[in-house]
């Protein structure tokens, strides 16, 4: 076995140990939702299908939040188990902002399944997303120790702060590709910040409080996490144009046809050049991008760099979460994990 694949290997046994750790917790907090709500939960997070019977098919996602949560606890010398609430209302949290998602971007399926507002309408997906939210507020919130306090409070300001960053995504819509009230690739990173990044520092800060470290620590793996998901967005961004459809779960060229600003599009406008002007008078025609559209435009974001930066821009990033744990007075191992996972995400296809 080559060393790409033991390092794959090695990242996905990692996820698959914290998720059986968190999974009977995941599976009470869901188990107190009406039964409704439950059900829908259930759909999205691949435990069952629609009827709601257990779905061997289902996908219930990497679970990366959860598993940051529990190696920031390790990480600070603290057991795992500590950090188990953290680790359900992360879980629980993505899921909502998933689900909502979904909705405001028009996106039908989700981990190759349809999306939960497809199979039981906006509002009862609407209604599940809201029951979520609820119950990882409520989950923390009980968790023993002296900590929880400042755990429910650190979740709180996260949970302002990604929906800062939706908004913001929200209005990059209505503005102009080129000119005048363009979208910055600056103003872009800020806003994958807020949307992305701050529930995976989070998800790594609040293991760190439950497990009792100091400020100083949590600060600095609130900011490991932050790096990390902006490194994770840009990967996101690149899969969204080039992603293999069977291994991501969305339509190819899902982004495009939709029209969004990512970062790859941007910054390929930005760089000037034949391809980006080509590109701009195609985006801002106003034309619906179908699938030849689409491939077009896909062919003059690469020509023009915006895939080789992007992907630069993912790097830097991950070296800012690697400089950041270097910081901070970690345990060797967890450290040495957190790295691996930090690897992992980055080279990912998903």
């Amino acid at each position: 076995m080559n060393g790409s694949r033991v390092h794959e290997a090695s990242a996905t046994g990692l996820l698959d140990r914290c998720r059986d750790r968190v999974r009977p917790a995941l599976v009470e907090a869901v188990a107190r939702l009406h039964p409704w709500t439950g059900e829908m939960a259930a759909y999205a997070l691949g435990w069952a299908d629609t009827a709601g019977t257990p779905d061997p098919g289902g996908s219930e996602g990497k679970g990366v939040r959860q598993a940051l949560a529990l190696l920031g606890a390790e990480a600070v010398g603290a057991d795992a188990a500590e950090a188990v609430p953290g680790a359900v209302a992360v879980e629980l949290v993505h899921t909502f902002s998933l689900l909502h998602d979904d909705i405001m971007d028009a996106d039908a399926l989700r981990r190759q399944r349809p999306a939960v507002w497809k199979s039981y309408g906006t509002g009862p997906a609407v209604l599940a997303g809201d029951a979520l939210l609820a119950q990882a507020v409520t989950s923390l919130a009980e968790a023993p120790g002296p900590c929880t306090g400042a755990a429910v409070r650190h979740l709180c300001g996260t949970l302002t702060t990604l929906v800062s960053g939706q908004a913001e995504d929200l209005r990059f819509e209505d503005r102009p590709w080129s000119g005048p009230g363009a979208v910055e690739p600056d103003e872009y990173r800020s806003m994958a910040e807020h949307k992305t990044g701050a529930l995976l520092g989070c998800a790594l800060a609040l293991g760190a409080v439950l497990g009792g470290a100091p400020d100083r620590t949590v600060t600095t793996l609130d900011r490991a996490g932050r790096h990390l998901g902006l490194a994770f967005q840009a990967v996101d961004d690149i899969l969204g144009i080039w992603g293999d459809p069977g291994v991501t779960g969305k339509p190819v060229h899902a982004d495009l046809r939709q029209g969004k600003k990512t970062y790859p599009v941007l910054v390929a406008l930005a760089g000037g050049g034949k391809a980006a002007h080509e590109l701009d008078a195609l985006l801002a025609s106003g034309r619906p991008i179908d699938g030849a559209t689409a491939a077009r435009v896909a062919a003059l974001v690469e020509e023009a760099g915006g895939r080789t930066r992007t992907r630069e821009e993912a790097r830097r990033h991950q070296d800012a979460a690697r400089h950041a744990l270097r910081e901070a007075p970690l345990r060797h191992s967890a450290a040495g994990e957190l790295d691996v996972l930090f690897t992992h995400l980055l080279d990912r296809t998903w």
